[in-house]
């Protein structure tokens, strides 16, 4: 284990703050779409607190890893879009950017649905090591972790967030 310690629920409460600006932004309300798993819990909770209609969608990378060979399917969850992505401004939102090939995989994924009119990419947080030209258009923390370790947001049963930092 390693001694890093995030504090989940402070930066959920930036993200809150900070998605808040990005919709004043909009003339036209974007849709969520949360990457399954700790994305569509981020989606689901941001669309309660700031009051957005119930139709948040969830994108899964099962069908589009470029490791799928050796990982097979997933069992995070899978994709569901209730609405048509068809000239819809959607934002993405992940829990954690690593080397971007689960939002490669996404993107692909959403682009089976249809073409939106734009997307961005919201992530809680961004530990680097890119592998693809991917970056985020809003990131409210950046950390960076050795390669042995993974990074990953869960969700307490009152539905409060914490990470969990493990070796590989």
């Amino acid at each position: 284990m390693s001694s890093l310690t995030l504090d989940a629920e402070a930066l959920y409460l930036e993200l809150l703050r900070q998605m808040q600006q990005l919709m004043a932004t909009y003339t036209e309300l974007p849709l969520l779409v949360g990457v399954a798993s700790g994305g569509a819990w981020l989606a689901e909770r941001l669309q309660a607190d700031l009051g957005l209609p119930d139709d948040i969608g969830t994108l899964s990378s099962s069908m589009h890893r470029d490791d799928f060979a050796k990982r097979g399917l997933a069992s995070s969850g899978q994709t569901l879009l209730p609405f048509d992505v068809n000239d819809a401004h959607l934002i993405v939102v992940d829990d954690v950017l690593y080397t971007g090939r689960t939002l490669r995989a996404v993107l692909n994924e959403l682009f089976d649905y249809g073409r939106p009119a734009s997307v961005k990419l919201v992530v809680l947080v961004d530990r680097g090591g890119r592998e693809l030209p991917v970056q985020p258009d809003l990131a409210i923390a950046r950390v960076a972790l050795p390669a042995s370790q993974s990074l990953e947001l869960a969700r307490l049963d009152g539905g409060q967030f914490s990470f969990r930092v493990q070796d590989r």
